[in-house]
């Protein structure tokens, strides 16, 4: 099976893109090589994390289902890119960090772990951002990956302020700028299928 679009992809690394050619590897080998087991030679975990990358864990778990459990059992690395599947399907977002930690990932598949794990930090700030108002310093560190002191670093570079004697951190909102310029094509469209409906 020809893996060049793959590992042309990983050595771009164009991660967001992975799981969509591993999808379409996967059925043209199941097309071509009908019959003929291909399991052995797939790259499972690679598949598994392209899936997490893109925030695709229904994907991720189908997959994880679909892999023969004799693949499970002779590579730790399938199991140990499920184990983080896992933790974002459970919502267990602090437990996430530990499982990219708890392994040894191969140098194959360490630049996506760490991509994986930059983008996964910023959408957990993006998650405290939008639902906190104030924060621990304890419990920020935790959904964040990082230690107390580099969380709060992270945080307050991010504009947010420290309470020293409560240890709380002040979220601070990120204003959001919205252009809307008024198109008159699109205003006449709008009239015509408000038109449209009341009639």
């Amino acid at each position: 099976m020809d893996f060049s679009p793959l590992t042309d992809a990983l050595a771009s690394k164009s991660y967001g893109k992975i799981a969509d050619i591993c999808d379409d590897l996967m059925l043209k080998g199941a097309a071509e090589m009908e019959g003929v087991p291909f399991e052995e030679e797939w790259p499972f975990a690679i598949h598994l994390l392209a899936h997490i990358y893109v925030n695709d864990t229904n994907s991720a778990r189908f997959l994880w289902k679909s892999i023969p459990a004799a693949v499970k059992e002779r590579q730790p690395e399938v199991v140990a890119a499920w184990g983080i599947g896992q933790r974002l399907w459970t919502r267990d977002y602090a437990a996430v960090h530990e499982a990219i930690r708890a392994f040894d990932w191969s140098q194959q598949i360490q630049p996506l772990v760490a991509a994986f794990s930059e983008v996964y930090t910023k959408r957990m700030f993006q998650l405290l951002l939008s639902a906190y108002s104030t924060i621990s310093i304890q419990d920020t560190a935790l959904f964040l990956g990082m230690n107390e002191d580099d969380a709060t670093s992270y945080v307050l570079q991010q504009g947010w302020v420290v309470d020293p004697d409560s240890r709380m951190l002040i979220v601070k909102k990120q204003s959001v700028k919205t252009e809307q310029k008024l198109d008159s094509s699109k205003l006449q469209r709008l009239t015509e299928y408000v038109f449209h409906l009341e009639h």
